[in-house]
């Protein structure tokens, strides 16, 4: 694994119709506070070519797909990401360990290379949810289980609810990256996302990184809502992760 910069914590998730008003957004915001996430429907909308006019503004880019597909496949799709200079991408860890190294060993070839995370559980589905596709136990079961196998496989982390992150944390070294959606300040709407916790509370639980969108980019004021969850968790520190 590489050495991973966890600083800004937060990314923040785009997720707009239209480049314009993406844009008008990013202009809001500080590179030096966040950096951002790009998912499908502003890929398939916009294609590559946003994602490079983001990174030309300073902005380093989640590139979140969740590539799930057999292993040359998903090998080759990394390797095309990594071309376009994101810092960080994923995949599914459903797929598989031989898939995920295959995606592992691509990237490694490279002299300089994005992140590799794999999402475990999405945080929209509960456990209900997991029983109608055919997993059972609890959503933590589900992403222990997918986490110890991207671990085993090498990638640099996973994406997890927060609710999970301090139960992964008891088992994957410091240096495994978790990403956490399902993140809300205090005051916001949970919107779609049922397994959520505040900010502080998600770093303290575990998590490294937080993805937050509505909160940030529905805002009045973007860029205050941004620097008051800076403000937030600035007093955080590891050692102040509950044990």
């Amino acid at each position: 694994m590489q050495v991973i910069d966890k600083e800004p914590r937060i990314i923040v998730a785009l997720d707009f119709p239209s480049r314009d008003t993406a844009l008008e957004l990013v202009a809001q915001l500080d590179p030096r506070l966040c950096r951002l996430k790009v998912g499908k429907e502003m890929f398939t909308r916009l294609g590559p070519a946003f994602v490079e006019t983001l990174a030309a503004l300073g902005f380093q880019i989640f590139l979140d797909l969740k590539y799930h597909d057999i292993p040359n496949t998903v090998a080759a799709a990394c390797e095309a990401a990594a071309d376009l200079g994101v810092w960080m991408i994923n995949l599914h860890a459903t797929g598989g360990r031989r898939m995920m190294e295959a995606a592992r060993e691509r990237l490694e070839q490279r002299a300089e290379r994005p992140l590799l995370i794999a999402v475990t559980i999405l945080t929209s589905l509960s456990e209900a949810d997991l029983a109608e596709i055919g997993y059972p136990g609890t959503p933590e079961d589900n992403v222990l289980r997918l986490a110890g196998l991207a671990h085993y496989s090498g990638l640099d982390g996973i994406v997890c609810s927060p609710r999970e992150a301090s139960a992964v944390r008891e088992l994957a070294s410091d240096d495994f990256l978790l990403v956490t959606p399902g993140v809300r300040p205090a005051s916001a709407a949970l919107d779609d996302q049922r397994r959520v916790m505040t900010p502080l509370q998600a770093l303290e639980g575990g998590a490294d990184m937080l993805v937050i969108g509505r909160p940030i980019t529905a805002a009045p004021d973007p860029l205050a809502s941004l620097q008051s969850i800076q403000k937030e968790i600035a007093g955080f520190t590891p050692a102040a992760r509950r044990r």
